[in-house]
């Protein structure tokens, strides 16, 4: 039969206070004492002995279920017990001291939590996003407001149910990062992003909806705007004076007798609108170039020899190249042609004002290509207006170079940054893609 620890303790005292008892007793008996003397006497040895076992099971016992106590409150989260410390120094008070310490610990710590998940509740009833917690049998476990706002119902009522009884089943499905989505609280163009986390040793899935219609519907409109401003701009630049001359020549015309000089100034008008015409048609078909772009159809393409081609086609300045590795990758060979041509032709253009020079070269940086050229031009005056489509600068400039080539850029996975140069005088272009 198991013994409790605290009677061992009781036992372990009386029996190391034993040999003393039968000591004291065997001593009383050995010697001519009277039995009262040795009644007496025995008794209070048995006292005594009795008396340090209680005392050591006072000192020992009832510390360790103080400091058990305190652990239990722990483990039921309540941080408000503690044991009284004694100044001994032993290892009975170095225990106590340290169940204290971690008491307060232990507190602290929880208190942290209990702020840091009142901070990230608030922050996610804020969003304007949608929140939805899965657990491994998808049923909702979390949702913020929002979330309540697109389901239509508060969190008490969906709570515990499943994915495909909440409509949510399609975009945990869905394999876009964009998906048109319907809810009973809205409907539009959502961006859909999903990830896994573990709670309780059980994984769960992090749904993200975010409502991406108001801000596409507020870029479209910004961007009609800015057409509208730019085809007024170049409609008005021709057909103003085609307008200002047709009437000139009208009233030519209708002049009785005309002019000796009558059929010059015709001819002249006539040169004019149809200068201004052909401009027109210039523009047109430039901007529609720029809207027709089709993707890339990929192919292997050694750059230093493309590179090496579009540098022989500029003739108004050697332009000189890098000794950069031979790096093969998969593009558009037609478009990143047109690309490397418009950048060229840029740097050149500059370079030309201060007769200065033209360098490129390439790099791979890890499982990217850096290509850059460099021009010793005078620089970039206006850089916030450097992709906008038929913005620019050079007299007898379409304005889409840039565009095109940005555009060109990105239906390729990469990117393009046109920037002046931090080391000298001049602009430098550098265009980055995915070698795989």
């Amino acid at each position: 039969m198991r013994i409790a620890f605290d009677r061992r303790i009781t036992l372990l005292a009386c029996a190391v206070s034993a040999p003393g008892i039968v000591t004291s007793l065997a001593l009383l008996w050995a010697t001519d004492y009277s039995t009262t003397i040795r009644g007496s006497v025995g008794a209070a040895v048995v006292a005594l002995s009795l008396g340090l076992a209680l005392l050591v099971r006072s000192r020992i016992v009832r510390p360790l279920q103080t400091v058990s106590n305190v652990l239990a409150a722990l483990r039921e989260d309540d941080f408000s017990m503690r044991a009284r410390e004694t100044t001994a120094d032993d290892a009975l008070g170095h225990l106590t001291s340290e169940v204290n310490t971690l008491a307060d610990t232990l507190r602290s710590q929880r208190l942290g939590a209990q702020e840091a998940t009142a901070l990230l509740r608030a922050v996610m009833a804020e969003m304007d996003v949608g929140i939805f917690a899965f657990d491994a049998h998808q049923q909702l476990v979390l949702v913020n407001r929002y979330g309540e706002r697109l389901l239509a119902q508060p969190a008490a009522d969906l709570l515990n149910r499943r994915a495909d009884t909440l409509g949510l089943q399609e975009a945990l499905q869905s394999t876009s990062a964009l998906a048109d989505l319907r809810f009973p609280g809205g409907a539009g163009r959502f961006e859909v992003r999903r990830t896994k986390f573990w709670q309780g040793g059980v994984p769960h899935e992090l749904l993200v909806l975010s409502d991406l219609s108001q801000p596409l519907r507020a870029q479209e409109h910004d961007a009609w705007k800015r057409l509208i401003r730019v085809l007024g701009h170049e409609l008005n630049n021709s057909l103003a004076p085609i307008k200002s001359i047709a009437g000139s020549l009208e009233a030519l015309l209708g002049r009785t007798p005309p002019p000796d000089d009558w059929r010059d100034d015709m001819q002249r008008g006539l040169a004019v609108i149809a200068s201004r015409a052909d401009a027109l048609s210039r523009f047109t078909a430039a901007y529609a170039r720029l809207a027709r772009l089709p993707p890339p159809a990929r192919k292997a393409v050694d750059l230093k020899a493309l590179m090496c081609r579009v540098a022989a086609l500029e003739s108004r300045l050697p332009v000189a190249l890098d000794d950069s590795a031979a790096i093969t990758l998969h593009a558009d060979p037609d478009q990143l042609e047109q690309l490397l041509i418009n950048l060229v032709r840029n740097a050149v253009d500059a370079a030309l004002e201060t007769s200065g020079s033209v360098r490129a070269g390439w790099r791979r940086a890890s499982d990217m290509l850096e290509l850059w050229i460099e021009d010793e031009g005078p620089g970039l005056q206006n850089t916030a207006n450097l992709f906008v489509p038929f913005f620019t600068t050079k007299a007898g400039g379409s304005g889409i170079g840039l565009a095109l080539s940005r555009q060109i850029a990105e239906a390729h996975g990469g990117s393009l940054v046109v920037e002046n140069r931090a080391d000298r005088q001049g602009v430098r272009a550098m265009l980055r893609l995915p070698l795989i």
